[in-house]
Protein backbone atom coordinates (compact mmCIF):
# COMPACT_ATOMS: atom_id res chain seq x y z
CA UNK A 1 0.00 0.00 0.00
CA UNK A 2 1.53 3.41 -0.81
CA UNK A 3 1.96 5.70 2.02
CA UNK A 4 -0.15 9.08 2.94
CA UNK A 5 1.67 11.75 0.73
CA UNK A 6 3.49 13.99 3.43
CA UNK A 7 1.66 17.41 3.94
CA UNK A 8 -0.43 16.96 0.43
CA UNK A 9 -4.43 15.98 0.35
CA UNK A 10 -5.03 12.73 -1.21
CA UNK A 11 -5.80 12.67 -4.89
CA UNK A 12 -9.20 12.26 -5.59
CA UNK A 13 -10.06 9.86 -8.35
CA UNK A 14 -13.44 9.36 -10.11
CA UNK A 15 -14.29 6.02 -11.57
CA UNK A 16 -17.11 5.72 -14.61
CA UNK A 17 -18.54 2.61 -15.73
CA UNK A 18 -21.35 1.62 -16.94
CA UNK A 19 -20.70 -1.69 -15.09
CA UNK A 20 -21.63 -0.93 -11.71
CA UNK A 21 -19.83 -3.86 -10.14
CA UNK A 22 -16.37 -3.61 -11.41
CA UNK A 23 -16.53 0.22 -10.86
CA UNK A 24 -17.11 -0.13 -7.12
CA UNK A 25 -14.84 -3.47 -6.86
CA UNK A 26 -12.15 -1.51 -8.70
CA UNK A 27 -12.61 1.92 -6.07
CA UNK A 28 -12.35 -0.53 -3.18
CA UNK A 29 -8.93 -1.92 -4.33
CA UNK A 30 -7.82 2.08 -4.98
CA UNK A 31 -9.38 3.18 -1.82
CA UNK A 32 -7.02 0.66 0.40
CA UNK A 33 -4.15 2.97 -1.29
CA UNK A 34 -3.48 5.93 1.54
CA UNK A 35 -2.93 8.58 -0.95
CA UNK A 36 -5.90 7.88 -2.94
CA UNK A 37 -9.34 9.00 -2.52
CA UNK A 38 -12.12 7.27 -4.55
CA UNK A 39 -15.30 9.35 -5.13
CA UNK A 40 -18.62 7.78 -5.57
CA UNK A 41 -19.17 5.36 -8.74
CA UNK A 42 -20.77 7.00 -11.97
CA UNK A 43 -22.08 4.76 -14.66
CA UNK A 44 -22.59 6.78 -17.77
CA UNK A 45 -21.46 10.12 -19.10
CA UNK A 46 -24.04 12.44 -17.70
CA UNK A 47 -23.48 11.55 -14.32
CA UNK A 48 -19.63 11.64 -14.68
CA UNK A 49 -20.01 15.08 -16.05
CA UNK A 50 -22.13 16.23 -13.06
CA UNK A 51 -19.70 14.73 -10.57
CA UNK A 52 -16.59 16.42 -12.00
CA UNK A 53 -18.74 19.73 -11.95
CA UNK A 54 -19.52 19.00 -7.82
CA UNK A 55 -15.83 17.57 -7.02
CA UNK A 56 -13.72 18.81 -9.21
CA UNK A 57 -11.75 15.28 -9.07
CA UNK A 58 -7.89 15.53 -9.56
CA UNK A 59 -8.18 12.02 -11.76
CA UNK A 60 -11.17 10.57 -14.09
CA UNK A 61 -10.84 6.40 -14.80
CA UNK A 62 -13.45 6.72 -17.58
CA UNK A 63 -14.67 3.35 -19.23
CA UNK A 64 -14.41 3.56 -23.19
CA UNK A 65 -17.35 1.14 -24.15
CA UNK A 66 -21.02 2.59 -22.75
CA UNK A 67 -23.85 2.49 -24.51
CA UNK A 68 -25.44 6.06 -25.24
CA UNK A 69 -22.20 8.04 -24.30
CA UNK A 70 -19.01 6.34 -25.28
CA UNK A 71 -15.72 7.44 -23.33
CA UNK A 72 -14.32 9.79 -25.50
CA UNK A 73 -17.47 11.94 -25.29
CA UNK A 74 -17.33 11.43 -21.78
CA UNK A 75 -14.44 12.97 -21.52
CA UNK A 76 -14.97 15.75 -23.28
CA UNK A 77 -17.45 16.36 -21.01
CA UNK A 78 -15.63 15.52 -17.89
CA UNK A 79 -13.15 18.41 -19.67
CA UNK A 80 -15.65 20.97 -19.98
CA UNK A 81 -16.95 20.62 -16.29
CA UNK A 82 -13.69 20.38 -14.50
CA UNK A 83 -10.62 21.49 -16.43
CA UNK A 84 -8.53 20.96 -13.64
CA UNK A 85 -9.25 16.71 -14.27
CA UNK A 86 -6.92 14.49 -15.77
CA UNK A 87 -8.64 11.96 -17.51
CA UNK A 88 -7.56 8.34 -18.37
CA UNK A 89 -9.89 6.28 -20.36
CA UNK A 90 -9.95 2.19 -19.95
CA UNK A 91 -11.03 -0.41 -22.20
CA UNK A 92 -11.16 -4.21 -21.86
CA UNK A 93 -11.44 -4.36 -26.29
CA UNK A 94 -8.73 -3.99 -28.64
CA UNK A 95 -8.33 -0.72 -30.71
CA UNK A 96 -5.38 0.43 -32.36
CA UNK A 97 -6.51 3.90 -32.84
CA UNK A 98 -8.11 3.80 -29.53
CA UNK A 99 -4.97 6.18 -28.12
CA UNK A 100 -4.79 9.12 -30.63
CA UNK A 101 -8.71 9.31 -30.30
CA UNK A 102 -8.34 9.70 -26.36
CA UNK A 103 -6.16 12.15 -26.86
CA UNK A 104 -7.84 13.95 -29.14
CA UNK A 105 -10.72 13.89 -26.78
CA UNK A 106 -8.45 15.23 -24.10
CA UNK A 107 -7.81 12.45 -22.35
CA UNK A 108 -4.31 12.53 -20.59
CA UNK A 109 -3.74 8.90 -21.54
CA UNK A 110 -5.13 5.28 -22.41
CA UNK A 111 -5.24 1.49 -20.40
CA UNK A 112 -6.17 -1.57 -20.77
CA UNK A 113 -8.14 -2.71 -18.06
CA UNK A 114 -6.67 -5.78 -17.19
CA UNK A 115 -3.58 -3.63 -15.71
CA UNK A 116 -3.10 -4.75 -12.54
CA UNK A 117 -4.35 -2.37 -9.62
CA UNK A 118 -0.83 -1.30 -7.87
CA UNK A 119 -0.21 -0.60 -12.14
CA UNK A 120 -3.30 1.56 -12.36
CA UNK A 121 -3.10 3.18 -8.92
CA UNK A 122 1.27 4.34 -10.49
CA UNK A 123 -0.77 5.59 -13.45
CA UNK A 124 -2.76 7.64 -11.69
CA UNK A 125 -0.54 9.59 -9.32
CA UNK A 126 1.80 9.86 -12.57
CA UNK A 127 -1.29 11.99 -14.24
CA UNK A 128 -2.10 13.93 -11.53
CA UNK A 129 1.40 15.09 -11.72
CA UNK A 130 1.23 15.59 -15.12
CA UNK A 131 3.88 12.94 -15.91
CA UNK A 132 2.68 10.39 -18.98
CA UNK A 133 0.96 7.13 -18.28
CA UNK A 134 1.74 6.12 -22.30
CA UNK A 135 5.15 6.42 -23.87
CA UNK A 136 5.66 9.54 -25.87
CA UNK A 137 6.64 8.00 -28.97
CA UNK A 138 3.28 5.33 -28.67
CA UNK A 139 1.47 8.57 -28.56
CA UNK A 140 3.30 10.65 -31.30
CA UNK A 141 2.93 7.13 -33.74
CA UNK A 142 -1.08 6.95 -32.68
CA UNK A 143 -2.22 10.55 -33.96
CA UNK A 144 -0.11 10.27 -36.94
CA UNK A 145 -1.87 7.13 -37.73
CA UNK A 146 -5.63 8.25 -36.73
CA UNK A 147 -4.60 11.63 -39.03
CA UNK A 148 -3.59 9.30 -42.00
CA UNK A 149 -6.64 7.69 -41.35
CA UNK A 150 -8.75 10.13 -41.57
CA UNK A 151 -7.33 12.09 -44.29
CA UNK A 152 -7.85 8.94 -46.32
CA UNK A 153 -11.65 8.72 -44.94
CA UNK A 154 -11.95 11.96 -46.13
CA UNK A 155 -10.42 11.39 -49.73
CA UNK A 156 -12.63 8.23 -49.99
CA UNK A 157 -16.00 10.66 -48.47
CA UNK A 158 -14.88 12.76 -51.60
CA UNK A 159 -14.70 9.91 -54.67
CA UNK A 160 -18.15 8.57 -53.61
CA UNK A 161 -19.17 11.90 -55.34
CA UNK A 162 -18.00 10.69 -58.42
CA UNK A 163 -20.82 7.54 -58.76
CA UNK A 164 -23.55 7.55 -60.72
CA UNK A 165 -27.03 6.72 -59.53
CA UNK A 166 -26.67 3.70 -60.52
CA UNK A 167 -23.51 2.61 -58.98
CA UNK A 168 -24.70 3.82 -56.05
CA UNK A 169 -27.80 1.46 -56.76
CA UNK A 170 -25.73 -1.21 -57.01
CA UNK A 171 -23.59 -0.89 -53.81
CA UNK A 172 -26.63 -0.57 -51.92
CA UNK A 173 -27.42 -4.09 -53.44
CA UNK A 174 -23.95 -5.04 -52.91
CA UNK A 175 -24.51 -4.44 -48.87
CA UNK A 176 -28.28 -5.94 -49.36
CA UNK A 177 -26.29 -9.35 -49.68
CA UNK A 178 -27.70 -9.93 -53.15
CA UNK A 179 -26.47 -12.48 -55.53
CA UNK A 180 -24.69 -11.09 -59.02
CA UNK A 181 -28.04 -12.85 -60.59
CA UNK A 182 -30.22 -10.69 -57.96
CA UNK A 183 -28.87 -7.58 -59.23
CA UNK A 184 -28.45 -8.51 -62.55
CA UNK A 185 -32.13 -9.08 -62.95
CA UNK A 186 -33.66 -5.96 -60.83
CA UNK A 187 -31.16 -4.18 -62.65
CA UNK A 188 -32.57 -5.88 -65.48
CA UNK A 189 -28.85 -5.93 -67.46
CA UNK A 190 -26.42 -8.91 -68.62
CA UNK A 191 -23.56 -10.23 -66.17
CA UNK A 192 -20.83 -8.62 -67.95
CA UNK A 193 -22.79 -5.40 -67.77
CA UNK A 194 -22.86 -5.36 -63.87
CA UNK A 195 -19.51 -6.40 -63.59
CA UNK A 196 -18.36 -3.78 -65.68
CA UNK A 197 -20.43 -1.24 -63.53
CA UNK A 198 -18.43 -2.96 -59.72
CA UNK A 199 -15.30 -2.76 -61.59
CA UNK A 200 -15.76 1.12 -62.00
CA UNK A 201 -17.41 1.42 -58.72
CA UNK A 202 -13.70 0.00 -57.51
CA UNK A 203 -11.62 2.27 -59.78
CA UNK A 204 -13.52 5.49 -58.34
CA UNK A 205 -13.72 4.41 -54.88
CA UNK A 206 -9.63 3.04 -55.20
CA UNK A 207 -10.76 0.01 -52.99
CA UNK A 208 -9.60 -3.19 -54.08
CA UNK A 209 -13.21 -5.29 -53.34
CA UNK A 210 -16.52 -5.30 -52.89
CA UNK A 211 -16.49 -5.76 -49.21
CA UNK A 212 -13.93 -2.95 -49.28
CA UNK A 213 -16.54 -0.79 -50.91
CA UNK A 214 -19.41 -1.91 -49.19
CA UNK A 215 -17.32 -0.88 -45.55
CA UNK A 216 -16.62 2.66 -46.92
CA UNK A 217 -20.12 3.15 -48.35
CA UNK A 218 -21.46 1.95 -44.52
CA UNK A 219 -19.28 4.25 -43.08
CA UNK A 220 -19.83 7.40 -44.44
CA UNK A 221 -23.88 6.92 -44.64
CA UNK A 222 -23.66 6.14 -48.44
CA UNK A 223 -25.96 3.02 -48.07
CA UNK A 224 -28.55 1.69 -45.33
CA UNK A 225 -28.12 -1.52 -43.49
CA UNK A 226 -30.26 -3.85 -41.26
CA UNK A 227 -28.32 -3.15 -37.60
CA UNK A 228 -26.88 -6.25 -35.71
CA UNK A 229 -26.69 -6.38 -31.92
CA UNK A 230 -23.24 -5.82 -30.96
CA UNK A 231 -22.37 -9.39 -29.37
CA UNK A 232 -18.68 -8.26 -28.03
CA UNK A 233 -18.34 -9.50 -24.63
CA UNK A 234 -15.98 -7.08 -22.80
CA UNK A 235 -13.08 -8.53 -21.21
CA UNK A 236 -12.27 -7.52 -17.55
CA UNK A 237 -9.47 -9.01 -15.58
CA UNK A 238 -10.68 -8.86 -11.39
CA UNK A 239 -7.94 -10.82 -10.43
CA UNK A 240 -6.23 -7.91 -8.75
CA UNK A 241 -10.00 -6.64 -7.44
CA UNK A 242 -10.74 -7.47 -4.13
CA UNK A 243 -14.72 -9.04 -3.82
CA UNK A 244 -16.86 -11.10 -1.94
CA UNK A 245 -15.62 -11.40 1.88
CA UNK A 246 -11.90 -9.67 0.95
CA UNK A 247 -13.30 -6.58 0.17
CA UNK A 248 -15.65 -5.71 2.78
Amino acid sequence: MHGMRVGRARITVLIVDDHRSFGEALAVALGKEGDLEVLPVTVDGVSAAKAAAEHQPDVALVDLQMPGIDGFETSRRIKAASPRTTVIILTGADDELALGRAIQAGAHGFLRKTIAVQELAEAVRSAERGDPVNDRDEIEFALRRLRRLRASDDDIAHRFDRLTPRELQILQLLADGKTPDDMAAELEVSRNTLRTHIQNILMKLGVHSKLDAIVAAIRHGRVSTVEVPDAEDETIDLTQVPTGEEAR
